[in-house]
């Protein structure tokens, strides 16, 4: 499922990348990615393909590495259905881990699945991690959506006040990404499932198994 999902929406942002021309959406990131001042919308580019392993072959750390960096439990949340798996597929090199925690009636539950982008970069890493490029801080009646610098990495967090569910994610040395989703939740849970994965650990690896 993580591996179609992750595929899919690589290609679908290529295809709309290059098919919108000046077309405007209701994507919050869209004031953003202005095309009417070209110098901002290239800076941008720029800097999004410089910050990943552009051109470069990249061996993703095994996922079963991974595995092993997500705890067995989160307070009082216990751990099922960790699984991991490398994909590759058009030229994209990626590996993933990811486990789910719940209490015993399942009422409460997060997700928390780390990605080393291996070979993905430049455009195709904004497919699924667009709010890498942009600096978005948004707020309703119901909830609100921001980047954040989370111990030194750029980060992203949303949560929906009415239902309680909230996201966070974090790229770690412009490769791995952790992201954190739960269903009946405070954010301070995600924050504090994504403090238990050794951030270190994953600084340590940027470089492994790039090739010039």
């Amino acid at each position: 499922m993580v591996k179609r999902s992750l595929v899919l929406s690589l290609l679908s942002f290529i295809f709309f990348f290059y098919s919108c021309g000046e077309k405007n959406s209701n994507n919050p990131q869209d004031e953003s990615l202005n095309k009417s001042d070209p110098e901002n919308f290239s800076d941008k580019m720029k800097d999004a393909s410089e910050n990943f392993t552009e051109g470069k072959k990249v061996n993703p750390v095994d996922f079963r590495d991974l595995k092993a960096l997500l705890p067995e439990s989160i307070g009082d949340l216990k751990r099922s259905n960790l699984e991991g798996e490398k994909v590759a597929a058009m030229g994209m090199n990626i590996s993933h881990a990811n486990a789910d925690y719940s209490d015993a009636d399942h009422t409460v539950s997060i997700d928390l699945k780390i990605t080393d982008l291996g070979s993905v970069s430049g455009l195709s890493a904004l497919a699924a991690y667009g709010w890498y490029m942009f600096d978005i801080d948004k707020e309703n009646d119901t909830g609100y959506e921001k980047t954040i610098t989370y111990k030194g990495n750029k980060g992203y967090e949303k949560y929906d006040n009415e239902g309680k569910y909230g996201e966070l994610s974090v790229l770690v040395a412009k490769r791995f990404v952790i992201e954190a989703n739960g269903n009946n939740i405070l954010m301070d849970q995600l924050k504090a499932a994504v403090d238990m994965i050794d951030l270190a650990k994953l600084e340590s690896w940027k470089d492994f198994g790039i090739e010039e």
